[in-house]
């Protein structure tokens, strides 16, 4: 093979690395910033940091799913079709069998650049949950909550970790 070609070969073979990369890096900011618009659009902005704090202490416990968009996207799916069984999701805005619409698209561009920042910072972030993998509402009791450690509330929203 003459220099040229493998000079070639290799900068294809890093392109298409770099544009699948590039297209990961996409999707995992769609994902969370979807997370964010339903669970939490009208919270302040540290609302919105713990729910990306619950979603990525999710990616790096082996007990979630290692990507941001599978662990938004959790859940149990009928068979017969691809969508997923009401009310058993981990997030409940995405079974929870009404209309996934971005309504409001000011809030929608304002948590995309937000999630943006958060992604693509190389400088150390601060978890604000300390650990939390799991939240609810606070109007809500959930069974689950009694066997999880508190950690703090924000907003409208509780948070635990294990």
């Amino acid at each position: 093979m003459n220099l040229l070609f493998k000079l070639l070969l290799i900068s294809s073979m890093l392109f298409s690395f770099s544009c699948a990369k590039a297209e990961e890096a996409l999707d995992d900011i769609r994902c969370l910033t979807e997370n964010i618009y339903f669970e939490a659009r009208s919270e302040s902005t540290a609302g919105w940091m713990a729910v990306a704090d619950v979603t990525l202490n999710r990616v790096v416990s082996k007990r979630f799913p290692n990507s941001i968009c599978e662990v938004v996207f959790q859940g149990p799916k009928y068979k017969e079709r691809d969508l997923p069984i009401k009310h058993k999701c981990q997030f409940s805005w995405y079974c929870d069998g009404k209309a996934d619409t971005i309504a409001n698209l000011d809030a929608y561009f304002k948590i995309s650049y937000f999630v943006r920042t958060i992604l693509e910072s190389k400088t150390f972030r601060f978890d604000i949950t300390d650990g939390a993998t799991h939240y609810h509402h606070h109007a809500i009791n959930p069974s689950w909550a009694k066997s999880m450690t508190q950690t703090v509330r924000i907003d409208e929203h509780i948070f635990y970790r294990n």
